[in-house]
């Protein structure tokens, strides 16, 4: 008899786990264990115990609001039904085999602030409704297969700190709106096609620390605006087409930069 209390309250405790959670909420993340083959990942879910003891999943409030799969071993899809996590923050699957293209229902997760899909082998534009997620403070799609342009929408993201972009296929300019994203502290655009002028407008963003732009297609002068950046600690364009190749500057303490052109600092040397 004391057995059969003993279970019961266990099964009931089990039932209040997951009854924590919205059966919306626990469908999504099932759902995104099925196409990712996560029988096979690194560290796989228990479906049959708690929710709040499934790996990378954090729960507030019966509520899951961050999902850390990265160096997991997800192969796969992103699944639409990650869009009925409508209370995530935190969204990291960096570091696996993704495949296939972002779905649109991301767009739902409008309290996210940190968006990191980075070293995967995701495909595809990077879609106009990223603008959409207005919480975003950090966006890390480097290290896929993305390609088209850089989407004048991410413009829209006036919470963000840190744009990631870097090795893809992504083409055409860098967008001269991006000037509005007053609190970007790092812009990396690095190993692209990207062509055309480094725009002026780069200017406006008083908090940039770190501006990189290496290896595109990028073509006419540095703005000598950017020295003007009190903030800008790391600058690098090396290996495009600009007028003069400029060295890689770092620069430890927060101050104005100063541009070199290549010839010059090798003949300071001299």
């Amino acid at each position: 008899m004391k057995t059969l209390k003993l279970t019961f309250a266990f099964l009931l405790v089990a039932c209040f786990s997951f009854a924590n959670v919205s059966n919306s909420e626990k469908q999504a993340l099932i759902a995104l264990y099925n196409q990712t083959n996560g029988a096979q990942w690194t560290n796989s879910w228990d479906l049959d115990a708690s929710i709040d003891t499934w790996h990378g999943v954090t729960i507030i409030d019966s509520k899951v609001v961050s999902l850390n799969l990265s160096f997991n071993n997800l192969q796969g899809q992103i699944p639409a039904e990650i869009g009925q996590l409508s209370n995530l923050q935190v969204l990291n699957l960096s570091f696996n085999k993704l495949n296939g293209s972002l779905p649109e229902s991301i767009s739902k997760l409008q309290e996210l602030y940190s968006l990191q899909l980075f070293l995967n082998r995701l495909e595809g534009p990077i879609p106009n409704w990223i603008g959409s997620l207005s919480n975003l403070e950090f966006l890390a799609l480097h290290s896929n297969k993305f390609t088209g342009k850089i989407p004048e929408e991410i413009s829209n993201l006036k919470n963000l700190k840190k744009l990631e972009l870097g090795s893809n296929f992504l083409e055409g300019n860098i967008p001269y709106s991006i000037k509005k994203l007053k609190n970007l502290q790092i812009l990396s655009l690095i190993d692209n096609q990207l062509d055309g002028e480094i725009p002026e407008s780069l200017v406006e963003l008083t908090n940039l620390e770190e501006l990189v732009l290496s290896s595109n297609n990028l073509s006419g002068s540095l703005p000598f605006e950017l020295s003007q950046l009190s903030k800008l600690t790391l600058l690098m364009v090396s290996d495009n087409q600009l007028n003069n190749e400029y060295v890689t500057v770092v620069d430890d303490a927060p101050t104005k930069v100063t541009l070199f052109l290549e010839d010059e600092e090798m003949a300071s040397k001299n």
